[in-house]
């Protein structure tokens, strides 16, 4: 056989796998099954299709095969002649033939002619013949509907999730495969998710869209944000219109439109498997080692065209590198959600940032609070230490069982073996001591020293984890209740009841967890993150970062923490360096944390307007409005032309940024630094901003 022989017996076999009869002219039978395809179809002119689809008994495509290796994008001429060349005594679906397919057996492109601006794009296999006739009875298509998307109303909608919404849905009518909306943390990501997803499904008539989570504990809430989703327009929940399917098996209800699960169990679901580990999905991928990239195969019980879409929400850049293949099977738009965008993550999505609102937005909108950092080094915990020799204590980390062994000479171990393969109580309970002796003295100078704020703490493993929570409740001199250890090892405890508790429970303050709360879990009354582990990755760091950046009303902060007056920041410990890295994608706004208010105050009416000065300033007037009430806030617009705080901190961020100031000479952003800094030129709003500041006990 020649080349294209060779390609042609492994599309017979592709297409077999899709549902497909396939037959020579000299058997021709259009019925014989619903889906036939018929090689080297005589066209009317003469020329031979190299495959004639029927589907239901009526010719309604073509296929052009070539041989391995040859690109396809200059074949699709070809093709087109013959979607326009069908012979005046076959019967036809529409004409022309809407299904176009080029295939040199190692790729697919697929052409819908019914589409207004018809695109290839590649496809891992062909579509069942079911599919291909529901399309055919369908009105409009896919693609074409995105053109008649209603007007967005603002109505519940914040403007970063209105402009996140809005950004996306033209990226779609321009035919983007691919787009990612980055969003910070505690912004409404998944509220965001329910709104575009919902008007997908009832104006774009999306059949069916996958929402991929990096573990099951954050399918399990995003389920929860479905089902309490509010649909204004027909004043009912979503799950009381639409089924949302959270996987707990390997298999999908048909009238599910949207399905949520791990790109785990959908790796498990096409390999053909009927079970998978439910355990395997509750660990994020931030904490597994690289695995091989993960090569599939056609699966007709899970076909191409099962997803119009899928949603991917803050998933492991692993997902588009070992686990590319499983995303790219299925024929479906890509749409990204992340709080911290990847060199790696942008380039999958090439580059299609529909729509971008970061950390230091949201802390100028008030959404988030900013933190600062409190370092606490210790000997063992930056040069390691020695073991003498002699007999010494030696734990298995499996069981727990604590043994003496003879040492015969001194053991020295390094920073990076500590909690690992040597253990060190007094370096833990050094640590938290310094904690504990600074939270009302430097941390919290304010409140009475009767309740610790809510606290977590990562630790680097399991025990770890377990020799942190004991040595937390000795020195603190407290109870079981006060802490607890959240991991996946707690026995018959249930770890969503433990962080619920977490959440809302006064007596049970400090919460000892190594990732299962790393991402995704909002814990809004979080004041203090104890990093005592170090973080590798930029991303996984942002993210557990971003369990702190929560706002909470203070009432409500008081309900769980009595002694407490608001949140308007949190504290990173870092008893790791994992601050002094270069991984963290967002700095602090404050960057000049020894200058008072007033003396800043100062220096900008002076002049001012370099970036840190600047940067510092929106930090310290968002923390100023989180404290306000509606007499200060009219007082400040009195004083501003109407403007909040909020709006310009803004304002000063936007010179900071630059994408706003790339095309601008230095003069140029100087004078828009000028504007922005204006109000602060008044003495009654800077005497007022200290008088604010003094009240609220912010700065000492």
């Amino acid at each position: 056989m020649n080349p294209e022989e060779i390609a042609r017996v492994d599309i017979d076999e592709l297409l077999k796998s899709a549902g497909f009869i396939i037959q020579d002219m000299s058997k021709f039978d259009r019925t014989a099954s619903l889906g036939v395809a018929v090689r080297e179809f005589v066209m009317q002119d003469g020329s031979k299709a190299d495959y004639l689809i029927f589907i239901d008994g009526k010719a309604c495509g073509v296929i052009e095969a070539k041989k391995a290796g040859l690109s396809l994008s200059g074949v699709e001429n070809q093709s087109s002649q013959y979607a326009n060349n069908l012979p005046s005594n076959v019967r036809y679906h529409r004409l022309p033939l809407p299904f176009i397919y080029e295939s040199n057996s190692k790729e697919i492109y697929f052409s819908y002619l019914r589409d207004d601006n018809p695109r290839s794009r590649k496809v891992f296999s062909f579509h069942k013949p079911e599919f291909l006739l529901k399309l055919l009875n369908e009105t409009s298509t896919l693609r074409n509907n995105f053109k008649n998307l209603p007007k967005l109303l603002k109505t519940n909608l914040r403007d970063c999730q209105f402009n996140a919404i809005e950004s996306l849905e033209k990226s779609l009518q321009n035919l983007k495969p691919r787009s990612l909306i980055q969003m910070a943390t505690g912004a409404g990501k998944t509220y965001t998710a329910c709104n575009f997803i919902y008007r997908l499904i009832k104006f774009a008539n999306a059949k069916r869209v996958l929402f991929l989570v990096d573990r099951n504990n954050l399918g399990r809430q995003t389920k929860k944000e479905f089902e309490n989703f509010h649909l204004i327009d027909e004043n009912r929940k979503f799950s009381e219109v639409y089924i949302v399917q959270h996987l707990s098996s390997n298999n999908i209800d048909k009238d599910a439109k949207v399905v949520i699960t791990t790109i785990q169990r959908l790796y498990s679901m096409l390999q053909g498997e009927e079970n998978y580990n439910d355990l395997d999905e509750e660990i994020s991928a931030f904490e597994t080692k690289p695995v091989k990239s993960k090569e599939v195969a056609y699966n007709p019980k899970l076909p191409i065209e099962t997803f119009d879409f899928i949603v991917v929400d803050e998933c492991h850049r692993s997902i588009y590198g070992e686990w590319r293949q499983v995303l790219e099977y299925f024929d479906a738009f890509l749409i990204g959600l992340t709080a911290t965008p990847s060199k790696q993550t942008l380039g999958y999505f090439n580059k299609n940032l529909v729509s971008s609102y970061p950390l230091e937005r949201s802390i100028a909108d008030g959404i988030n609070v900013d933190c600062d950092i409190f370092r606490i080094r210790t000997k063992i915990g930056e040069s390691g230490s020695v073991i003498e020799a002699g007999e010494t204590p030696i734990m298995d980390k499996r069981t727990r069982e604590e043994k003496y062994e003879s040492l015969d000479e001194d053991m020295e171990y390094s920073s990076k073996e500590l909690d690992y393969s040597v253990l060190a109580p007094n370096q833990i309970i050094t640590v938290l001591k310094c904690y504990k002796n600074a939270i009302f003295t430097q941390l919290f100078p304010e409140r009475e020293p009767n309740f610790v704020p809510k606290t977590l703490i990562f630790a680097k493993d399991d025990n770890h984890a377990e020799n942190i929570t004991r040595y937390a409740r000795e020195v603190f001199n407290e109870g079981n209740e006060f802490c607890k250890k959240i991991t996946y090892n707690i026995g018959n405890q249930d770890p969503e009841s433990l962080i619920k508790a977490f959440k809302v429970d006064p007596k049970l303050r400090i919460a000892v967890t190594v990732d299962m709360i790393a991402t995704g879990t909002d814990i809004k009354a979080l004041e203090v993150i104890i990093f005592m582990r170090d973080v590798k990755s930029s991303i996984y760091y942002e993210q557990m970062k971003g369990r702190g950046v929560r706002t909470i009303n203070a009432n409500d902060l008081q309900t769980i923490t009595p002694n407490a007056i608001s949140k308007d920041k949190f504290y990173i410990i870092d008893a790791v360096g994992v601050t002094e890295s270069k991984k963290s994608l967002s700095a602090p706004l404050e960057r000049k944390k020894s200058l008072s208010l007033k003396k800043l105050l100062e220096n900008v009416a002076k002049g001012d307007i370099s970036d840190d000065t600047l940067s510092t300033l929106a930090g310290r007037i968002v923390r100023i409005e989180a404290n306000t009430d509606e007499k200060d806030i009219n007082q400040i617009k009195t004083l501003t032309g109407d403007k909040t705080l909020s709006d310009i901190a803004n304002e000063i961020l936007d010179t900071l940024d630059p994408d706003n100031t790339k095309d601008k000479s230095e003069d140029e952003i100087n004078d828009l630094k000028d504007t922005a800094l204006r109000p602060f030129n008044s003495p009654a709003l800077r005497a007022l901003l200290i008088e604010l500041s003094s009240k609220s006990k912010i700065y000492i």
